[in-house]
């Protein structure tokens, strides 16, 4: 019965570390299949949507993959004003950029060519900090329709151990069940 138990256990941990995104980065290509181009007229938008369904998290990386044009790292006013002459960040024009995201807050790329800029060849991403790593065990789901009435706690007694464990054994049942199977 330990020996069950202990391999659930290390089971339940397994499954847990898994699934977990903490630690583990992503590379965001940015457009998806459009890549890193000039937008269409009415197409403007196209980086600021994407930029809304994605998450950023400090480790992940923004994939640029482009021809014919660059990828301007600037300030906010820079942002702005589609201007990359005066003191940009960094500054790319291999075709394929790869830009790893190391602190949370605002990133903002535009286009070296300021008229594809201004037709909407810019991105602003907001990055997050990573998950907190958790430890707090999983919670186990109570099946449909059970709850639990609220009423005021019974004084302690001799026997309070009794009580305590009669009201918990329909929530054990499931996990008691499944050790049974490992047996």
């Amino acid at each position: 019965m330990a020996s069950s138990l202990s391999f659930l256990s290390t089971a339940l941990i397994v499954i847990v570390a898994m699934n977990s995104s903490a630690g583990s980065a992503t590379e965001f290509r940015v457009g998806d299949s459009e890549g890193w181009r000039k937008p269409s007229l009415n197409e403007t938008n196209m980086y600021e949507l994407w930029a809304e369904r994605n998450r950023f998290r400090v480790g992940d990386s923004l994939s640029f993959e482009y021809k014919n044009d660059s990828v301007v790292e600037v300030d906010k006013w820079d942002f702005y004003h589609c201007n990359s002459s005066s003191a940009p960040i960094s500054s790319f024009k291999n075709g394929k950029t790869v830009v790893k995201l190391e602190k949370p807050g605002s990133f903002y790329f535009i286009s070296g060519h300021s008229d594809h800029c201004k037709t909407g060849q810019r991105l602003v991403v907001g990055v997050m900090s990573p998950h907190p790593i958790s430890y707090s065990p999983p919670t186990i789901a109570l099946p449909p329709g059970t709850h639990f009435p609220i009423s005021p706690s019974p004084s302690p007694t001799s026997n309070s151990g009794v009580l305590v464990s009669a009201t918990l054994l329909p929530l054990l049942m499931p996990f008691i069940a499944t050790l049974v199977g490992l047996v």
